[in-house]
């Protein structure tokens, strides 16, 4: 079993929080345990919040989420002129005091993997992977342990 799905959005900060929450509510029916979600939640809300912020001048974010047995991807997508996020860090990470780049430290604390990939006038993904641990019952859980280590 895998869920995908791909939300268009303005770029308005209450879109964030909606975004989260229909990501938050599948992972939910699926099984994943509720540290994991809140993880993933943040993480997610950082992406999405850096390119409200920080990209345009386009007018609209793609966020696309992959639910599946063994992980969550999840890629969020800005279409204006992308951002540096090199700029939101000082490359050794941020001061906890700054102002700016504390959401990359904590999209990396959180997930397994965070990439960035810009592209000067066409926007900017936001790469985010983290293995999912699922409740006992689980509907996705069970069909990782049935499938075995080599999927």
């Amino acid at each position: 079993m895998q869920i995908a799905l791909s939300l268009m959005l303005p770029r308005e900060e209450q879109t964030i929080s909606v975004c989260r929450h229909i990501i938050q509510g599948a992972m939910r029916e699926v099984g994943v345990v509720t540290d994991c979600i809140e993880d993933i939640a943040v993480a997610q809300t950082e992406a999405c919040a850096n390119v409200v912020k920080h990209s345009g001048p386009g007018d609209r974010y793609e966020v696309r989420v992959t639910i599946d047995a063994t992980k969550c991807v999840i890629r969020v997508v800005d279409t204006g002129r992308g951002f540096d996020w090199r700029s939101l860090t000082d490359g050794a990470g941020a001061d906890s005091s700054a102002e700016e780049g504390r959401g990359i430290l904590l999209m990396q604390a959180l997930v397994d993997d965070v990439r960035f990939v810009s592209k000067p006038e066409a926007g900017t993904i936001v790469h985010l992977e983290k293995g999912l641990v699922f409740n006992e019952d689980a509907p996705l859980g069970q069909a990782a342990t049935r499938a075995g280590p080599s999927g």
